[in-house]
């Protein structure tokens, strides 16, 4: 059989890391021995384990190895990570290491360098320092760190001032109560103001249909928010729940449908694109209330993603989806905290690029969405079920916005 030691170390034991990590050693039909392991003393401090692990093959056991090295398992062995120069620009070496989204250090010039963005699914490049570049972006010449030999990833930890066990420790909080849940939320808010983390909002049209527009304009005007994502549904539907009282069609004051209100959203498109953009719009008084109308008065930037079937779309729309993307990276520096409200496209795409060390909240009805993120490997997303209007307007009065 061949063999080789790891070590994990980190939040292992009150995250149930070290316990996944050895089911699936035995389901993988490999062995295991631990042999050295050194346990915190309470669940805010770091514990180690020293395991020697055995399969068939070598082959099998650099498959296992690779699967484990995800949940944050490293080699013993310390090297320099092997580097390949790419060709072509936009492709890479075959056998290059594909990035989690955890916190990673790579062993290059004889010490271990940290990884300035983590991201998931991308390379990573060394040059004046050490990052993460998706592959559309890489360049000839661009050194690529290839397999997983002196590379090492940190399981995911606790966020400041919060604990493992804490609320919401399960992926998706069913049957907690809403009230607390939120006041929760808003703790992690302000303790990620205090840091100088900046807040971002994910959005789908649903925050306009469900009544929580307003509640979440309330949040940008008081400095609550400092991005947003979101597609051309959001931003047109809570342009015209503005200009003309309805979305979709329906009145947002009375729920019912208005006689030509089908059309309504095109109209609005078409005024805006009439203007130039959305904050044209806004200057010269088209749109007077809402989200987006907010977000141009309070200078925060937005990031509006296309889709195949967008009407229009709105000219603030991104209609390259590796364009957008790129826009949506651009944005993420310094961002602490992520709130995904209804919306599943948009949040597994911006999931997909945000480190693990960001707290991820999702907000749908639809518990599959949460799911669906951690699916992809945004273990840190944490669900709250529950209808996203309501939910924001006690968000809002809980953070005192106005």
């Amino acid at each position: 059989m061949a063999s080789e030691t790891v070590v994990l170390e980190g939040h292992i034991v009150d995250s149930l890391i070290l316990a996944k990590v050895l089911d699936q050693i035995l389901e993988s039909g490999a062995e295991y021995e631990v042999v050295d392991f050194d346990m915190g003393r309470t669940n805010l401090d770091p514990s180690r384990a020293v395991i020697d692990v055995s399969a068939g093959d070598p082959d099998e056991l650099d498959r296992l190895l690779a699967d484990l090295h995800q949940h944050g398992v490293n080699r013993a062995d310390v090297t320099d990570a092997q580097l390949e120069e790419c060709r072509v620009d936009g492709v890479l070496p075959a056998g290059f290491y594909a990035t989690t989204n955890l916190e990673t250090d790579v062993h290059t010039g004889g010490r271990w360098q940290s990884v300035v963005n983590p991201e998931m699914d991308c390379a990573v490049v060394v040059g004046d320092e050490v990052r993460t570049v998706p592959m559309h972006r890489v360049r000839a010449g661009d050194r690529v760190v290839m397999g997983e030999t002196g590379v090492r990833v940190h399981p995911l930890r606790p966020a400041s001032g919060a604990t493992v066990f804490e609320f919401m420790s399960s992926d998706v909080s069913s049957e907690k109560p809403k009230a607390l849940m939120t006041r929760r939320v808003a703790e992690r808010m302000r303790s990620g103001r205090e840091r100088d983390a900046r807040i971002l909002a994910v959005c789908g049209p649903a925050v306009v249909h469900t009544g929580g527009s307003p509640h979440l304009a309330r949040l940008v005007r008081a400095g609550w928010v400092d991005v947003l994502f979101a597609g051309n549904g959001f931003a047109t539907h809570d342009i015209e729940s503005n200009v003309l009282g309805t979305s979709l069609g329906v009145s947002v004051e009375r729920g019912s449908q208005t006689e030509g209100g089908h059309s309504n959203h095109l109209r609005v498109i078409n005024e805006v694109r009439r203007h130039g953009s959305i904050a044209a719009a806004v200057d010269i008084g088209y749109v007077g209330g809402g989200v987006m109308y907010e977000c141009v008065r309070q200078r925060v930037p937005f990031v509006l993603g296309g889709s195949v079937r967008d009407d229009g779309p709105l000219p603030d729309v991104i209609t390259d989806v590796v364009e957008a993307a790129d826009r949506m990276r651009a944005e993420l520096t310094g961002v602490g905290v992520a709130l995904m409200l209804a919306t599943t496209l948009h949040a597994v795409a911006t999931g997909n690029l945000l480190p693990a060390t960001v707290e991820t909240f999702c907000v749908d009805i639809n518990q599959a969405v949460v799911t669906k993120l951690a699916d992809r490997g945004s273990h840190q997303a944490r669900g709250i079920v529950t209808d996203v209007g309501p939910f924001l307007g006690d968000l809002a009065d809980e953070l005192g916005a106005r």
